[in-house]
Formats: structure tokens, C-alpha cells, sequence
């Protein structure tokens, strides 16, 4: 049995390739803390731009506050609590109704983008009321669902599902659409039925299209939640926001909004952990 060095093509110094390695990681690491360091610098010209702009009536801090009192309005909401009560609560129904609303939109548009996908005769029976549905903006149906389903969780879940849809129906779609016409004949001819070149190759294939998919689906669910809520609600961020707007408290209507990034922010992230566990085949993108 022939050892790793015997093994490497002669000519090649494994000292250097290991130096090589080693200079390549360091370029990895250094250029890993210039954007970390961008970033921070970023925000802190920002934020302190704001702080000072408004401490030196530079702009009216009344219309578009500071900094420092966002940061106050958070702070009163987590230890006082909020006018609706608990922070953490008004978070929760909001966090609920986009997860209910999220899972719903994305499971019905993968169903539904694969089922018109594989069947061209359906694609082009429902191609033309879906247009239609689409180009109505779905944020007017909120009112819609307020009247017919209440101020409960059911108008700002069924809002939420709308918003949702439409974006993942269209990429599964496109997805299936996509999917590799020889890897499908050649499945054909090895005997596979319809269903099994569905889940075993059309899928699959649409798959980093569908998850791609989910990234801005998820913000779309929650903005949903946000304006039905916004539009009438017993709790939730978007009633906060609403009761900040109507007190004139635009503190409390960026610390609302910085919650909501926060909630944004870490839903990303979670998704982007489910892609790239579900897509370990796919190639590193290239920087």
C-alpha cells in the first residue's frame, strides 16, 4: 500500500502545497474580518450620523427620532411591556401567524407549481386566472380578510398564505419546467413511471429553485402578518406599530420595525441552514 507521499505526482514539494494552504486560509480569515470590520464601521456611521444629525437639529427628531431613543423605546417594551402587553407576546402572535401563514403559501405553491409543472393541459387551463390573481395586489385583500374573518390570527395567516403563494408557485414552476430533459428521457427508458421521474428527478431538480424561493417568501409572510395586523388586530407588531403611529411615538415605530428586522434576520438564517443542509451537492458559489 502505497502512502500519500508515494502517491503524489513527483516534482510536487508537499511542504509548499501545505504553505500554499496555509497562505490561502490566512487571505480566507483577513478578508473575513476587513467585511466584519465594513460592516461595523457602516453601522457606526450611520447610527451616529443619525444621533448626531437629530442632537444637533439637523433633523427633526420628533418626525424621524434617534438612535438613542429607539434603543430607550426597546428597552421600556421589554422591562414595562408594551401597551397590548409583553414585547416577547406581541413578537410571538406575529412570529405565529408568519410561520402558519409561511408553511401553508410555500406547501399549496410546491404542490401547485409541480402539479401545472408536469401537467401541460392544467398549466394551460389555470394559466390565466392565475395571472389574474396575481396582478391583483394582495396586500388590498387584507381588508378583505379583516371583514370576512375577523381581527383574529385567521385574516393575518390567510393574508400571510396569499403573500406567500404566489412567489413560491412561480419558482417550483419554473423548477419543474427547468428540470433536465435528457436525465428525464433517459429515467423514461429505463422503465420509471411518471410518479417516480416526478420524485426522483423533477423534484430534486427544482429543488434549489423552490428553496430559493423560500428566502423572500418568508419576509412576504411576514410582512402579511404585519399589515393585517396593522390593519386591525387585538395583538401583534403591526398593532404596535399602529399604536405608535397614532400617538405620534416614532420611536416606538423604528423600535417596532428593528424587532421585526431582528425576527427577519434570524428566520434568514435558519433557511439558509435548511438549504444548505438539503443542497450539500451544490457547489460553493464563487466570490
Amino acid at each position: 500500500m502505497s502512502t500519500p507521499q508515494q502517491a503524489m505526482p513527483a516534482g510536487i514539494d508537499p511542504g509548499a502545497l501545505a504553505q500554499v494552504e496555509r497562505e490561502a486560509q490566512k487571505r480566507i480569515k483577513q478578508r473575513q474580518a476587513l467585511v466584519i470590520g465594513l460592516r461595523i464601521a457602516v453601522l457606526v456611521f450611520v447610527l451616529g450620523g443619525w444621533e448626531l444629525s437629530a442632537r444637533l437639529h439637523w433633523i427633526d427628531r420628533f418626525f424621524f427620532s434617534m438612535p438613542s431613543a429607539i434603543f430607550d423605546q426597546i428597552v421600556e417594551w421589554f422591562v414595562e411591556g408594551t401597551s397590548q402587553g409583553p414585547l416577547l407576546t406581541q413578537v410571538w402572535v406575529t412570529l405565529e401567524e408568519t410561520v402558519l401563514g409561511f408553511l401553508i403559501g410555500s406547501v399549496a405553491g410546491v404542490f401547485c407549481g409541480i402539479v401545472l409543472g408536469r401537467n401541460k393541459l392544467l398549466a394551460d387551463v389555470f394559466s390565466v386566472y392565475i395571472k389574474i390573481a396575481n396582478s391583483i395586489p394582495r396586500v388590498v385583500l387584507g381588508s378583505v380578510f379583516v371583514i370576512a374573518l375577523g381581527l383574529g390570527m385567521a385574516s393575518k395567516v390567510a393574508l400571510a398564505v396569499v403573500m406567500v403563494f404566489f412567489v413560491v408557485f412561480a419558482n417550483a414552476f419554473q423548477g419543474v419546467r427547468e428540470a433536465d430533459r435528457y436525465m428525464i428521457a433517459n429515467a423514461q427508458i429505463l422503465g420509471a413511471s411518471r410518479r417516480q421521474v416526478t420524485t426522483s428527478v423533477v423534484i430534486p431538480s427544482a429543488l434549489s429553485w423552490i428553496l430559493a424561493s423560500l428566502h423572500v417568501s418568508f419576509g412576504f409572510a411576514l410582512v402579511g402578518a404585519v399589515v393585517g395586523e396593522f390593519l386591525g388586530s387585538k395583538q401583534g407588531i403591526g398593532l404596535l406599530i399602529s399604536t405608535a403611529q397614532g400617538a405620534f411615538n416614532a420611536s416606538g415605530v423604528f423600535a417596532a420595525m428593528i424587532v421585526l428586522a431582528v425576527v427577519a434576520l434570524a428566520a434568514d438564517y435558519l433557511l439558509t441552514a435548511v438549504e444548505q443542509r438539503l443542497l450539500k451537492w451544490r457547489p460553493p458559489a464563487a466570490h
